[in-house]
């Protein structure tokens, strides 16, 4: 029977098309910084792209159904092989689905020439394909336990179907369901997955140094209960996201996984920034949800759009970004440990998170604000393609499957 390994042997194309995560996190991160230098462009009146959405729309669609859904097929087509047994998509398949994705990037960024539908057909094929192909290797392999982010992947999925009509319909699709549904899906998605990393990663790394505390087992009675009020809080907020239930769900749910992150003994990860990169993401998912619940509560506290990067910039970006750094070093045999590089564009992330949420709270200074956050993604997004470009371009590391 094949392996992983033989598989890699076989293939005699370039290195980036020997595992999911190559092209795509590679992708994903030149993407993140060549759309935030023209969404900044654009905010200065520099430049303008050929675009049906308005210019918030395309940025917010773009970091979210293009950069996430680049970074979640990169995790879900290196992660699945491990979950299945089975071997992992490599060569020209794994080639056509990411010049799907580019065709989505491409589509949407000239989408003023081109009929709505065909945007939207052309943008969704990527996802589509994507879930059917992450459906077909977890059914084939009877990995029933991974039906959930399958499940997460395809509301995701939705919510850019949903993204698309509201901007056809001439609705303001920033502030649309479509956004909601698809950052409601992704949140949940790094409750799910992240719930299962970040204390397996540290109990692996802290039974090797001194005795002490150790994180408690994922998935127990209270992440269940955790994750089901994340749940019902994310779903209320795309149903009604105004309502004062709404905000007291979102605050209950912030409650509890501040509770749970705090059962993962993240005080003691810090002389590992592989490490306390993840502990600090997943922070931003309570957090997220108590500044949305306060800024529904007494509006104007954060301003929405502020509160609500506290999830999209925060959450996903620093997560997405920790998993690749880390997934990326793994996967190409290197030693897990940050160098000085990788703590730099982590430190960069964090300075752009936080600019972008002052912003919301201090107007007057919110143009210079806007910039610093920019900067600071593209120096993040940009240092991760020059640091970690050359490790998914060059180095293949076989791993039996």
């Amino acid at each position: 029977m094949s392996t992983t390994a033989q598989q890699m042997r076989d293939w005699r194309g370039p290195a980036i098309l020997t595992f999911g995560f190559r092209p795509f996190f590679l992708g994903a991160a030149v993407w993140a910084a060549i759309a935030m230098v023209l969404w900044l462009m654009m905010l200065t009146g520099l430049g303008d792209l050929p675009i049906r959405l308005d210019p918030v729309a395309w940025h917010s669609h773009e970091f979210l159904y293009g950069y996430v859904i680049a970074v979640i097929a990169g995790f879900l087509m290196t992660a699945v092989p491990n979950w299945t047994g089975r071997l992992p998509i490599v060569g020209w398949p794994l080639l056509v689905i990411v010049l799907l994705w580019l065709a989505g990037r491409v589509a949407v960024g000239i989408s003023d020439w081109l009929p709505p539908l065909v945007v939207a057909l052309v943008d969704l094929s990527m996802p589509v394909v994507l879930t059917l192909v992450i459906g077909r290797e977890i059914v084939t392999g009877k990995n029933w336990r991974n039906l959930m982010p399958l499940a997460m992947l395809a509301v995701f999925t939705l919510g850019n179907a949903v993204f698309h009509l509201e901007a056809a319909q001439g609705a303001a699709a920033a502030q649309g369901y479509g956004l909601r549904i698809g950052l409601g899906a992704a949140i949940a998605l790094i409750g799910l997955i992240g719930g299962r990393i970040v204390p397996s990663f540290t109990r692996n790394w802290l039974v090797r140094r001194e005795p002490g505390r150790l994180p408690i087992p994922p998935m127990q009675r209270f992440d269940k209960l955790a994750l089901a009020a994340l749940v019902a809080a994310v779903l209320l907020w795309v149903a009604l996201p105004e309502a004062r239930l709404t905000a007291v769900a979102l605050i209950v749910a912030g409650l509890m996984h501040a509770v749970r992150l705090t059962r993962w003994a993240g005080e003691r990860t810090l002389a590992e920034p592989l490490l306390w990169i993840l502990h600090l993401a997943y922070a931003f998912v309570p957090l997220g949800a108590l500044a949305l619940g306060a800024e529904i509560l007494w509006p104007g506290v954060f301003g929405s759009a502020a509160a609500q990067h506290l999830w999209m910039a925060g959450a996903l970006g620093l997560m997405t970004l920790a998993v690749m750094t880390r997934a990326t070093l793994g996967h190409t045999g290197q030693t897990l440990t940050a160098g000085p590089g990788t703590v730099a564009i982590y430190v960069l992330l964090l300075i752009s998170v936080l600019a972008r949420l002052a912003a919301g709270i201090w107007i007057g200074a919110a143009d210079m604000l806007h910039h610093i956050s920019g900067t600071g993604w593209i120096g993040a997004f940009g240092g991760f393609a020059l640091i970690y470009g050359p490790l998914v371009l060059r180095h293949r590391v076989a791993k039996k499957a």
